[in-house]
């Protein structure tokens, strides 16, 4: 448990910010909140008596005010365009652990090949992309790959019941969008490519009782930039349920709203399917649960737990998968999704 020890949490009031901080109390860490937003801060710190410090990615110095004596940083702020480079700068002047919820292709690569010598040299801690997208698709790769070293392919399919996305998540694509151009991005023959055509409307067998659906294959989300980092798989694609595609892609889809349920998730549910290839076997992982937003604040906190009690394979920036016991994370999060591991098959 986090024994009271203070973390910062950069973006604390928007929406997926605010799982994070609940799911950071609950576990007996003390929540710092902050960000540009002083009148949601003070807002946010009165109703829970939380500590709120008022920072700006524009002002270095009020960044390290803001991490002055705290265990850790989580960044919750998008873009990550923006926000990821002056935060993670702020943790290495303080010395302190960065984990972030980045889904931002772009800002996950940048954060990759920016600070991962300068990091691994000062043997500090930087975990990019620990959300739902990013995180747990890296370590349900990671648990499938087992023993083996290499595999030829690895495929992570997507099923939500629906995707309403929040101000950020609009925000971040547009960023993203802005910086692609026309292109989009796929990752083939361990290398990036830079596509024009349109993504590949396809079929994905899902387990049951979700079965056959529609997806978009290629719908490339941050799974693809960790996996690579560390694991040997010349190919990685992501796919998304077209229904949820089209959601996120809709311009009057309405924001998430919290259901009858104790913790404020909203009824959307996911089912993430992968599957490793080698040779002529398959190896097979599914997560299932609820809410992607919400599913993201367990991720990221267990993370931190592990990396300040030292329950860490490495040092530097590193993906979910690489710094982590893949497995015995997956099994942590029982409260939270449902985690299974399938024997090898031949497809």
């Amino acid at each position: 448990m986090g024994s009271g020890r203070p973390v910062t949490v950069f973006g604390a009031y928007g929406h997926t910010g605010r799982f994070v901080v609940a799911e950071l109390a609950a576990r007996g860490f003390a929540p710092v909140l902050s960000g540009r937003n002083a009148p949601a801060l003070e807002e946010m710190a009165r109703a829970q008596g939380w500590e709120a410090r008022v920072a700006s990615v524009e002002d270095p110095d009020s960044l390290d005010r803001a991490l002055a004596g705290t265990a850790a940083v989580i960044n919750c702020a998008g873009p990550f365009a923006s926000t990821t480079g002056p935060v993670i700068e702020a943790a290495l002047r303080a010395r302190i652990p960065y984990l972030d919820v980045a889904a931002e292709l772009e800002a996950n690569l940048d954060t990759f090949a920016r600070y991962r010598e300068r990091a691994r040299d000062a043997e500090a801690v930087i975990v990019p992309a620990m959300a739902f997208f990013g995180g747990l698709g890296d370590l349900l790769t990671t648990a499938a790959m087992g023993d083996w070293t290499e595999a030829d392919e690895a495929h992570i399919a997507y099923a939500l019941s629906n995707w309403h996305p929040t101000t950020g998540t609009r925000l971040s694509g547009a960023v993203s969008r802005a910086r692609r151009g026309d292109h989009r991005l796929r990752y083939s023959g361990g290398q990036w490519e830079r596509r024009t055509d349109p993504a590949p409307t396809l079929e994905w067998a899902f387990p049951e009782p979700t079965g056959l659906r529609p997806v978009i294959g290629e719908f490339t989300m941050a799974d693809v930039v960790t996996v690579p980092q560390h694991l040997s798989i010349p190919d990685v694609t992501t796919y998304m349920s077209a229904e949820a595609a089209r959601d996120v892609a809709a311009p009057d889809t309405p924001a998430p709203t919290a259901a009858d349920d104790e913790r404020g998730r909203s009824e959307q549910t996911f089912l993430v399917d992968v599957v490793v290839r080698s040779g002529g076997t398959e190896r097979r992982a599914t997560a299932t649960g609820r809410d992607i937003y919400a599913v993201t604040a367990p991720l990221v906190t267990e993370a931190l737990d592990r990396v300040l009690t030292g329950r860490t394979r490495t040092v530097g920036v590193a993906s979910a998968g690489e710094i982590f016991d893949a497995s015995d994370f997956l099994h942590a999060l029982g409260p939270h999704l449902t985690y299974d591991l399938h024997p090898q098959q031949r497809p």
